[in-house]
C-alpha cells in the first residue's frame, strides 16, 4: 500500500508545475533553440558569433535598403563587442519592444525589409538575453534613446538631444557563465565581416581600426580564397537577384560558398543544389557531349548568392536555406537560378571560345581518369561493402542509426587513430551516441603526387573514404567532425601528415570547411599526495585516489604544474595513446576536449609545402633536418614513462 501511495505522489501534476516564462526567461533557459551549440569561440559555429552576426545582420538590411555605407565593429580584448551603423535608427518609440520582446520587428512587411536575412523578430533579443550587459542607442532626427540590459533586463532608459548622425549602436558581453572561457578569435570575424562586403559592394566595414571593402563581389571571395589557381580566369556573372563567380582548378572534387540575402549558408540549400545542377547541365548542353554531371564539375570552385523575399531557413541559425520559391507565389528557386545560368553561361561561352576550349579540356581530361579507373571503382565498393565497416574498421556512434541524425549532426565526430591499442582506448572512453572511431592498419600511403585512382586501390584510404561517406561530395558527409588522434611523437606527427595530405590532395574541401581537427593529449600527467593544498584551483584540477592531479599539454604547463603541486610530484610521460587508460582517456575527449582545428588559406601555398615534405626532394629535406637538429634533453630522474 506504502509503495502505491509512493507512486502516485510522484506523478502529481497540479497548477504548481504550469510555468511561464518570460521572453528573455525562455532564451536563457534554451539558448540552443536560439543560436544553436553554445561553444567558446574556437568554431565558426560556436554562439558568440551568431551573436554578431545577429547584430550585424541588421545593420546590413539599413544597407540594403540604402540606409547607410559604413558599419564599424570594434571588440575590445576579444571579449566586449560594439557595432555602430549608420543606417536609419530604430524608431525610438519602441526601442525596447525591438530589442527584448519576441516576435516584434520591422522586417514582417515586406515593403520595409524586401529581401531581409533577419525576418523572425528574434535575432537582437537572443543577444540581449545571453549577455551579462546589452546596450542600444538609437540616432535618430535629432534625438538619442539609450536603454541598458543585464541578462535580458531593462536597467536604464533615457533619451535625450544629440547631433551625431542617424543609426544604431549596439554594445554586448556574451554571458560568459553560459559561454565558458569563451574568446573572439580575429581569423574568424575578419572571414565573416569578408563574406559580408562580398555581398554587399561598396559596404564598408572598419573592424577594430582596419578597413575591409570589396569593389567586384563573389570575384573577390574566389580571389581570396582560392587555394589552386585557376585553369581560365574567373567568370563572373550578376543579375537581379541573383550573381554567380566559378572556374576551375586542378584539385580533385568540387568547392561551393553560397550565399541568401547576405547570409553564408554554410551547408548549402535549395540555390547550391540548383546551381550544382543547372551549370552541369548547360556546359553539357553547349559542348552537345555526353559527359557526365560529376566530370563537369570536378575541380570547380563557384559561388553563388541570391536574394530572396522573405526566405526560409532549415534552422534559427539559417546556414541551409529551404526556400522553394523567390518570393511567395513566385518562380521556383530551381526555375530561377536555371533560367540565368543557362542564359548568361551559355551565352559567355559562346563569346569566350578560349575558355570554352580550356573548360572542355579539363572535362575531357577527368572524363578520361574516371574511365580509366572504372573497375578499379567497382570492385573498391564492392570490397568495402564486403569489409563490413560497422564491425571490422569503424566503430560507428548510435546517432546514424536514429530518428536523430539529421538534428544531431553537427555533434557528431569520428576518430581516425592508429593501431588496435589506441582505437580501443578510445572506443572504451568515448560517447558512443556521437563519437565514432575508424582504425587504420600501420602508416598510410604517401599519396602525394598520386591519382585519384589509388584512393580506390589502397583498402585504408577506400575504407576511410566509405566511412566518410565523401565519395560524391561533402553533401553526404557523415560526420561534422573528423578528428586525426595520434601518438604525440615522431611517428604519430607522421602519421597525421600522410592522413592530411590524403585529404588536401583529393578531398580538399573538407578541410577548407572546417571538418578536420587534429586531437590533443596530454604528454605529462603531473600528481602530487594531498597534503599540502595551495588553493581552491588545485581542487578542481582532478583528484585520483589520493593523489591531486593535473593533465599538462606542453613543457609550461607541466612546471607549472610542479610548482603548484609541491615537492617531488610523480612525473608520467605519455608515450603513446594505448598506453593512457580509458579511465584517464575519457577526460580528454570529454566536453573539455582540446581539438587544433586544420585550416586552409590562399596564403598557404600549400603545393609548395607539400612538394618540400612529402615530394621526392630526399636531399634537400635531408638537409634542412640536419641544419636544424636539435638534441633532445635527457628526461628528469623523476619522470616515468607510459
Amino acid at each position: 500500500m506504502e509503495e502505491k501511495e509512493l507512486i502516485a505522489e510522484t506523478v502529481q501534476y497540479t497548477e504548481d508545475e504550469i510555468r511561464h516564462l518570460s521572453d528573455m526567461e525562455h532564451i536563457r533557459t534554451r539558448p540552443g533553440m536560439y543560436i544553436g551549440r553554445l561553444g567558446d569561440g574556437s568554431l565558426p559555429e560556436d554562439g558568440i558569433y551568431v551573436l554578431l552576426k545577429e547584430t550585424i545582420d541588421n545593420s546590413i538590411d539599413e544597407f540594403k535598403m540604402n540606409a547607410g555605407d559604413r558599419i564599424e565593429v570594434n571588440i575590445d580584448d576579444n571579449l566586449r563587442v560594439s557595432v555602430r551603423d549608420y543606417g536609419r535608427g530604430i524608431p525610438l518609440g519602441k526601442l525596447i519592444e525591438a530589442v527584448s520582446m519576441l516576435n516584434t520587428g520591422g522586417k514582417y512587411d515586406s515593403k520595409a525589409f524586401k529581401k531581409s536575412v533577419g525576418l523572425n523578430g528574434v535575432g537582437i533579443k537572443a543577444v540581449n538575453a545571453l549577455s551579462t550587459h546589452f546596450e542600444v542607442r538609437s540616432f535618430r532626427d535629432g534625438k538619442v534613446r539609450k536603454a541598458t540590459f543585464e541578462r535580458g533586463i531593462l536597467q536604464t532608459d533615457t533619451t535625450e538631444d544629440s547631433q551625431d548622425e542617424n543609426g544604431t549602436y549596439i554594445y554586448f558581453e556574451p554571458d560568459s557563465t553560459l559561454f565558458l572561457n569563451y574568446k573572439f578569435h580575429d581569423d574568424i570575424v575578419e572571414t565573416m565581416l569578408r563574406n559580408y562586403t562580398y555581398l554587399n559592394t561598396g559596404l564598408a566595414v572598419m573592424y577594430n581600426g582596419r578597413r575591409i571593402l570589396s569593389r567586384h563581389g563573389l570575384k573577390d571571395l574566389l580571389n581570396d580564397t582560392m587555394t589552386n589557381d585557376g585553369i581560365y580566369p574567373i567568370i563572373h556573372l550578376k543579375g537581379e537577384d541573383i550573381e554567380i563567380a566559378f572556374t576551375h582548378t586542378n584539385q580533385y572534387g568540387e568547392e561551393y560558398h553560397s550565399f541568401v540575402n547576405g547570409q553564408h549558408t554554410t551547408q548549402g540549400g535549395t540555390h547550391q543544389s540548383a546551381f550544382k545542377e543547372h551549370i552541369a547541365k548547360t556546359i553539357k548542353e553547349f559542348f552537345n557531349k555526353n559527359f557526365e554531371y560529376g566530370d563537369i564539375r570536378n575541380g570547380i570552385v563557384a559561388a553563388i548568392a541570391i536574394n530572396v523575399e522573405e526566405p526560409m531557413f532549415e534552422s534559427q541559425t539559417k546556414i541551409k536555406l529551404g526556400s522553394l520559391t523567390m518570393s511567395p507565389n513566385g518562380v521556383s528557386v530551381n526555375k530561377y537560378v536555371g533560367d540565368f545560368i543557362k542564359t548568361e553561361v551559355d551565352n559567355f561561352l559562346h563569346k569566350n571560345a578560349d575558355v570554352a576550349e580550356v573548360m572542355l579540356q579539363k572535362i575531357s581530361e577527368s572524363e578520361k581518369e574516371r574511365k580509366a579507373m572504372a573497375g578499379v571503382t567497382k570492385l573498391a565498393r564492392e570490397r568495402a561493402k564486403k569489409a563490413n565497416l560497422h564491425n571490422r574498421k569503424l566503430r560507428d556512434c548510435r546517432i546514424h542509426f536514429s530518428d536523430e541524425k539529421n538534428d544531431r549532426k553537427a555533434e557528431s565526430s569520428i576518430f581516425i587513430t592508429e593501431g588496435d591499442s589506441a582505437s580501443g582506448s578510445i572506443t572504451k572512453s568515448r560517447d558512443v551516441n556521437t563519437q565514432a572511431v575508424f582504425s587504420l592498419r600501420g602508416k598510410p600511403l604517401n599519396s602525394f603526387g598520386l591519382t585519384k585512382k589509388v584512393v580506390y586501390e589502397n583498402e585504408e584510404f577506400n575504407l576511410l573514404q566509405a566511412a566518410l561517406d565523401i565519395e560524391e561530395g561533402l553533401d553526404t558527409l557523415r560526420y561534422n567532425k573528423v578528428i586525426v588522434a595520434t601518438d604525440a611523437d615522431v611517428d604519430g606527427m607522421h602519421i597525421r601528415l600522410l592522413i592530411i595530405t590524403f585529404f588536401l590532395q583529393f578531398f580538399p574541401e573538407l578541410i577548407k570547411k572546417g571538418h578536420v581537427y587534429v586531437l590533443q593529449t596530454p604528454l605529462f600527467r603531473v600528481r602530487n599526495r594531498r597534503t599540502k593544498i595551495k588553493n581552491k584551483k588545485m581542487l578542481e584540477d582532478g583528484k585520483r585516489g589520493d593523489f591531486i592531479t593535473r593533465y599538462c599539454y606542453s613543457d609550461e604547463e607541466r612546471q607549472k604544474a610542479i610548482e603548484d603541486l609541491g615537492p617531488d610530484p610523480e612525473i608520467t610521460r605519455f608515450k603513446g595513446l594505448g598506453e593512457i587508460s580509458p579511465e584517464e582517456f575519457v577526460n580528454f575527449i570529454g566536453p573539455e576536449m582540446r581539438l587544433e582545428q586544420v585550416t586552409l588559406h590562399k596564403t598557404d601555398q600549400v603545393q609548395k609545402l607539400l612538394e618540400y615534405y612529402m615530394g621526392k626532394n630526399t636531399m634537400e629535406r635531408q638537409n634542412f633536418i640536419i641544419d636544424n637538429l636539435v638534441i633532445e634533453e635527457d628526461k628528469p630522474e623523476d619522470e616515468t614513462e607510459i
